[in-house]
């Protein structure tokens, strides 16, 4: 007579796994290291992109108010036919455009040529420390991006909005 099949509903039947602790299955180490080798790997690519992301923001925050005050100033000088406050030669303040600084960026202008110019300078402050950006009354436009910034160390005679150096 045949032996019968065991029914395999014991905790102890050889076609079944063993159970963990309690009845219950768990994750072994190894898998666990696995997860965590997978998301550090992750987490080394996105936070660099994601730190290029935030300053390249700050950077489109300091040129757009550098494009505003330049628009500013051309309108100023429809009205008074000069870009300082009182046309005297002396005078090296920039109208009555005023511009407060900005979260990353402090701005400031200083007029020349008896006020028939003018350049405005947006400098880095806090994690922006470094930049430079300018535009004058020909709009002409530079940036220096000095060493040690978080960014390589650029001079060029526009906005430089990537961290490839490209305008």
């Amino acid at each position: 007579m045949p032996r019968p099949v065991p029914s395999c509903r014991s905790a102890h039947c050889p076609m079944r796994p063993p159970l963990g602790r309690n009845g219950i299955y768990g994750f072994t180490l190894i898998e666990l290291m696995v997860v965590v080798a997978i998301i550090s790997i992750l987490a080394a690519i996105a936070i660099p992109n994601y730190n290029d992301y935030i300053i390249r923001s700050k950077i489109t925050e300091a040129v757009g108010t550098l494009s505003d005050v330049r628009v500013r100033m051309e309108q100023y000088f429809q009205d008074n036919r000069y870009y300082n406050a009182d046309g005297s030669a002396g005078d090296t303040t920039c109208g009555n455009v005023v511009q407060a600084a900005t979260a990353s960026f402090t701005f400031a202008c200083v007029s020349a040529n008896s006020g028939q110019s003018y350049v405005w300078t947006a400098t880095g402050r806090d994690s922006m420390t470094g930049f430079s950006y300018t535009v004058t009354q020909n709009n002409v436009r530079a940036t220096t991006i000095a060493a040690g910034a978080v960014w390589p160390a650029v001079v060029q005679n526009c906005w430089v909005t990537s961290k490839s150096g490209g305008c």
